[in-house]
C-alpha cells in the first residue's frame, strides 16, 4: 500500500497516525490540510456504531505499526495488555524510528528489510524482530555514509526518547533497549480497548 493511499485512510479514520512523521509534525499533513474524509461526500461525518468504533480503532493499530489483521488477533488472543504494547512498541521497524534513525516508522521499516540495520553486531532484515532489553541497535557503517541517513545525526540532537530506550552514539548512530516500554510512557492514538473488544467477539 502507498503512502498516498495509507494518507486516504488516514483521513478517513479522522486521526494523525503518523504515517510520514515530520509531515505530520507540519501544515502539510494531510489531515490539516483536508480535515474531513476523502470523496465527494466527505465532509459529511456520520457516527459510528459501537461495532464501526472498534473496528476503526483496529485498523489505526494496524497503520500505525504495520501489521496485519491475522497478527492482531493472535496478539490479543494469547497476551495482556501491556504484552501486547511491549509486542508492538518493541518491534526492530519501530524502535530504528523511536531512536531517530528513521524519519518515520514506514522508512524504519525499509531500513531494516533492506539490511541497514544491525542487533547486537548482526543483520537483521526482519521488521517485526522484538528488541528485548540489552539488544543493541546500530545502523550498519557501510550505510551511515548513504544518502538515506543524511540529516539522522541533526535530527538525534533534538531527539526525546522513550525511557526504555537510550542512544548511546550520534556518531556512530547506535542506541541500546534498557527496559520494556509500557501504556504509561506513551499516548496512543487510539483505543487498546476497543481493538480487544473487537476481537473478543
Amino acid at each position: 500500500m502507498t503512502r498516498h493511499v495509507k494518507e486516504k485512510r488516514e483521513r478517513a479514520l479522522g486521526t494523525k497516525l503518523f504515517i510520514k512523521a515530520d509531515r505530520c509534525n507540519s501544515p502539510k499533513c494531510a489531515t490539516i490540510r483536508k480535515p474531513y474524509r476523502p470523496g465527494m461526500h466527505g465532509k459529511r461525518r456520520s457516527t459510528p456504531t459501537e461495532f464501526g468504533r472498534q473496528l476503526q480503532e483496529k485498523q489505526k493499530i494496524q497503520i500505525y505499526y504495520g501489521v496485519t489483521n491475522r497478527k492482531l488477533r493472535d496478539l490479543f488472543a494469547k497476551a495482556e495488555k501491556e504484552a501486547i504494547i511491549a509486542e508492538l512498541e518493541q518491534r526492530l521497524d519501530r524502535v530504528v524510528f523511536l531512536l531517530g534513525f528513521a524519519g518515520s516508522p514506514r522508512i524504519g521499516r525499509q531500513f531494516v528489510s533492506h539490511g541497514h540495520i544491525l542487533v547486537n553486531g548482526r543483520k537483521v532484515t526482519i521488521p517485526s524482530f522484538h528488541v528485548r532489553v540489552g539488544d543493541v541497535i546500530t545502523v550498519r557503517p557501510e550505510s551511515r555514509k548513504g544518502k538515506a541517513f543524511e540529516g539522522a545525526k541533526e535530527r538525534l540532537e533534538h531527539l526525546v526518547l522513550p525511557e526504555w530506550l537510550k542512544l548511546t552514539s550520534i556518531e556512530g548512530l547506535t542506541g541500546e533497549c534498557i527496559g520494556q516500554s509500557t501504556s504509561k510512557q506513551f499516548q496512543f492514538p487510539f483505543d487498546m480497548d476497543l481493538v480487544g473488544q473487537f476481537y473478543s467477539r
